[in-house]
């Protein structure tokens, strides 16, 4: 009987359900991230090296 008590109690109390969730919602957050960041680096990469081959080619006055 003590044992049906204690899990009766365990089943009833709802302490951790906030916590599970902001652990989903953080986790779901993160993989968005993540999956924004893979769509757009190889349009980054490529806009970068568009920006270092134009800046190599510059001319840089060193006189006033």
């Amino acid at each position: 009987m003590k044992m049906f008590k204690m899990l009766k109690s365990f089943r009833a109390q709802e302490d951790g359900a906030v916590t599970v969730d902001w652990v989903v919602l953080t986790a779901a957050v993160v993989g968005l991230g993540a999956a924004a960041l893979a769509m757009v680096s190889g349009g980054t990469e490529a806009l970068t090296g568009k920006i270092a081959a134009h800046l190599s080619g510059a001319d840089i006055s060193t006189s006033f």
